[in-house]
C-alpha cells in the first residue's frame, strides 16, 4: 500500500470523527466545496513557493496539496484508484493527442 493510499484510508476514517477533535474531520463537515477551496488556497501556496524557487518551502506546500486533494476527493467519494485509472489510461500518450482527444466543454 502506498502512502497516499494510507493518507486517503486516514482521511476516509476521519468522516465520522469529531469534527472538535480531528481537522481533517472539521473539513470535511464544511463540505466539499469548502474543501475544494481549501485545496485551491493550497495549490496557490505551492505555485508561489515554486515562483519563489524554494524547494523546502514547495515540498512543504506540495504535501498540503496532496493532502487536501486527497480530503476533496473524499468529500465527492472519489478514490484514489479512480485518479490513478485515469492517469494509467494516459500514459505514453503525448499530452497534445490526449488533450486533443477530449470532448469539447
Amino acid at each position: 500500500m502506498s502512502l497516499l493510499h494510507t493518507l486517503e484510508d486516514t482521511i476516509i476514517s476521519r468522516k465520522s470523527a469529531d469534527p472538535e477533535t480531528s481537522w481533517t474531520a472539521k473539513l470535511l463537515s464544511k463540505g466539499p466545496e469548502k474543501c475544494a477551496e481549501k485545496f485551491g488556497e493550497e495549490a496557490i501556496e505551492a505555485i508561489i513557493e515554486a515562483v519563489k524557487d524554494d524547494k523546502t518551502k514547495l515540498a512543504s506546500e506540495g504535501a498540503d496539496v496532496l493532502y487536501h486533494f486527497l480530503v476533496m476527493l473524499a468529500a465527492r467519494n472519489v478514490a484514489l484508484d479512480d485518479v490513478l485509472a485515469v492517469l494509467a489510461e494516459r500514459q505514453g500518450l503525448s499530452g497534445l493527442v490526449e488533450k486533443a482527444a477530449r470532448p469539447a466543454r
